[in-house]
Order: C-alpha cells, then structure tokens, then sequence
C-alpha cells in the first residue's frame, strides 16, 4: 500500500514539474532531450511514446527547463558517430524528404535519424579517407545497421559504389 502511495506521488510530482513543449520542424527527441537536460527514453515514458515519431506542433511534456547554450567559442565537443552508410538511388530524385524539400540526386545531402535538418556534417570514407561535406535533410536510414544515407554525388565524392564504412562529424 505504501509503495502505490509514494509511486502515485512520485508521478504527481513530475507532472508538476513537467512543462509542455510545442514541437518545432527539424525537432527530434534526441534535440529535445537534450535541449532539456534528460534522455529519449525519459522524454517517451513522461509522454507515453511507444516510438520515436514526432509530429510538427505536438506539445510534449518536459521536466526542467532548456539547458543554456554555451557560446560557440567555449565548444569543445564534437558528435562523432562511425558506422555503414549507403546512398539514395536514382528513383527517389524530386520526391519530398521529411524536411519537405524536395531530394536532388547531385546535390550534397543526406539523410540522418536524429541529426536536426540543416545540420552540416563531414562524412568520411575510412577505406579511401576522401570526405565531403553535407546537408542533413531528410530522415532514415532506415536499412538495419546503416548510420546515413547519402545523396549520390556525395557517394560519388567519396568514392562510394555501393556502401561504406564512414565516420560522421558534425561541423554546425
């Protein structure tokens, strides 16, 4: 009876703290989180998200209040993430990418799970070391055990022919 008691005013507790927030385009949870100083999964189970999809204008609780920036001179981190990356094929040219603008094959985009749209990042190719700076547009991949998906003439920049292994560095 105790332990209902104290779970019950545990979760009243964390209401009261929890604000809302009102989801911008180019937000995901992993920007939320951490923007607000907590983690993914904190932000899915204060809001009972079973998935990871979000929706432009939806209002999540949060816990806490934004985190300050630190002045872009003061950085002295840097998101590196290494993995498989492939490239779009010819087919998905003009269609939309969940920025809502629309895929161009010879432009320097690509597509990232949690990166915020707009983001720059060097893609480097660890079998050749060539690197190419793109875009984050659009979402994905969503291949099992890939980390990015490249436009074609970043693929081709890199000398991509069908996947590599790359290290990702965001630059801004």
């Amino acid at each position: 009876m105790k332990r209902g008691w104290l779970v019950g005013l545990a979760v009243c507790l964390s209401l009261a703290l929890a604000q809302g927030y009102r989801v911008q385009k180019g937000d995901t949870l992993y920007s939320i989180a951490r923007r607000y100083g907590t983690t993914v999964e904190a932000l899915k189970a204060l809001n009972g998200l079973s998935g990871d999809v979000i929706r432009v204008g939806q209002v999540l609780q949060v816990s806490g209040t934004p985190a300050a920036r630190p002045a872009a001179a003061n950085r002295d981190w840097r998101f590196y993430q290494q993995g498989r990356a492939a490239w779009y094929g010819p087919g998905f040219q003009g269609r939309r990418t969940a920025s809502g603008e629309r895929f161009d094959t010879y432009g320097f985009t690509a597509a990232h799970r949690t990166l915020p749209f707009g983001t720059q990042v060097r893609v480097t190719n660890l079998r050749n070391g060539r690197s190419v700076i793109v875009r984050i547009n659009d979402r994905g991949p969503y291949t099992r055990g890939y980390v990015i998906d490249l436009s074609y003439a970043a693929a081709r920049a890199i000398g991509m022919s069908g996947s590599a292994t790359v290290r990702i560095e965001v630059l801004r």
